[in-house]
């Protein structure tokens, strides 16, 4: 039915109840065809959460968090020119480099990774890394050398996923440890980023990086869309998320129905901007999933703290409720509780099959070799505890040995 047919009853109807229906898009538009796909049939109901064992156990996941500060002091150490440093550098840095303990002490826990000495002056404590640490060390120079262009390709893809191709330097600085880059990446622009990015002011005095675009640069594909290739048989039309259920998880029938007709939805790529789309209706919800599944993709551990994605929220184009669309899609997302923290993971890269476009990254290897290292600060620890309460027990018996001239002697 074109515009111009709609009488004056049926406009005041549509200007009445224009915030449950794209009024401004059909006014632009002068025509009514797009109804049937911009509607909203999901019914907001509680979703019971269903504990995965397997994905509450991902070391590499879960000890996230504890080896970020361990890295973060072990790049303060290799800094330096004598690869060692005293704790006076870092004694008052605990909140830059997130250690939630004194420094000295949050040092002291981890013998397997830093090797404690006496300073050549007033006595102060030193430290230096392993051999073991210095070896990993080596080996995760090599990966930002070698897959130096991959990694930037996924910072571009990153930046792409903007509603402007562009994101605040403070943003990028904070998703660093997600997306396996340097600490130190954003300060050396000029040797780590090619012609493609360009730094931005993006008002207030904040600056950002940008990507910009050129007729020669190919069109980015987001994993589905990559997976859709080797499928001829599937339409990009209707391009289906990747579901994983969890074993025992029941959903009524009404969520079910949902999921079925979701599925069946056009898909919009996380790549391609879309002012126009209707943000409550069914297919910007499965452009949220579709945005949140090629974000995780691109992390190390295709994880991330859900808290983090509210930062994103903005420049994304996401809506301000962002976080819930984990909870309503738990055939693409687990929420994880370890840790006294919520974090979004993504099922298709630990319970899917080979034949998923998910590609491991470059630095997850060198991470899960981190933490297998920091494992044996345990050890360590245990033997010293150990060998300190043998020692101690020996003296015991010495004394009950000695004579009470000999314990005055003492």
């Amino acid at each position: 039915m074109a515009f111009n047919q709609i009488s004056g009853r049926n406009l005041k109807k549509l200007l009445r109840f224009s915030s449950k229906a794209p009024f401004i898009s059909l006014l632009n538009q002068y025509t009514l065809a797009c109804l049937h796909v911009q509607k909203h049939n999901y019914t907001n109901v509680y979703m019971k959460w269903k504990k995965n064992s397997y994905l509450d156990s991902i070391d590499s996941i879960h000890k996230s968090l504890e080896l970020k500060p361990i890295l973060a002091l072990k790049n303060r150490i290799t800094a330096s020119p004598e690869n060692c440093i005293p704790i006076s550098d870092v004694s008052k840095k605990g909140l830059q480099l997130d250690v939630p303990i004194k420094v000295a002490r949050f040092l002291r826990l981890y013998p397997s990774v830093f090797e404690e000495f006496t300073g050549p002056q007033y006595n102060l404590p030193w430290f230096r890394l392993t051999r073991k640490a210095a070896i990993l060390n080596e080996e995760e120079e090599a990966v930002y050398r070698d897959y130096k262009d991959y990694l930037q390709e996924r910072l571009k893809k990153f930046i792409l996923m903007s509603v402007e191709n562009r994101l605040p330097l403070k943003i990028i600085q904070g998703m660093l440890w997600y997306l396996g880059l340097p600490d130190d990446y954003l300060r050396k622009l000029e040797g780590n980023l090619d012609a493609c990015f360009e730094v931005v002011e993006m008002g207030g005095g904040l600056k950002g990086l940008a990507v910009v675009k050129t007729e020669n640069d190919e069109k980015i594909l987001s994993v589905l869309e990559k997976n859709l290739e080797k499928n001829a048989s599937r339409s990009i039309e209707a391009l289906p998320i990747p579901f994983f259920p969890s074993k025992g998880l029941r959903l009524k029938t009404k969520i079910l129905d949902w999921l079925d007709h979701f599925q069946k939805l056009p898909y919009v790529s996380p790549y391609e901007k879309c002012p126009d789309l209707y943000r409550d209706s069914d297919v910007a919800e499965k452009r949220i999933v579709g945005v949140l599944h090629e974000l995780l993709s691109l992390f190390v551990e295709h994880s991330v703290e859900r808290k983090r994605v509210l930062c994103l929220r903005k420049y994304l184009g996401l809506p301000q409720k962002v976080h819930k669309a984990f909870e309503r899609h738990p055939h693409v997302f687990y929420l994880s509780l370890r840790n006294k923290t919520c974090t979004a993971i993504l099922k298709e890269a630990y319970c899917g099959c080979d034949k998923t476009g998910i590609e491991a990254h470059p630095l997850a290897q060198v991470r899960k070799k981190y933490i297998d290292l920091v494992k044996e600060s345990k050890v360590i620890l245990k033997n010293r505890r150990h060998g300190n309460r043998s020692f101690c027990s020996v003296d015991e018996k010495l004394e009950l040995n000695l004579s009470e001239d000999e314990k005055v002697f003492l």
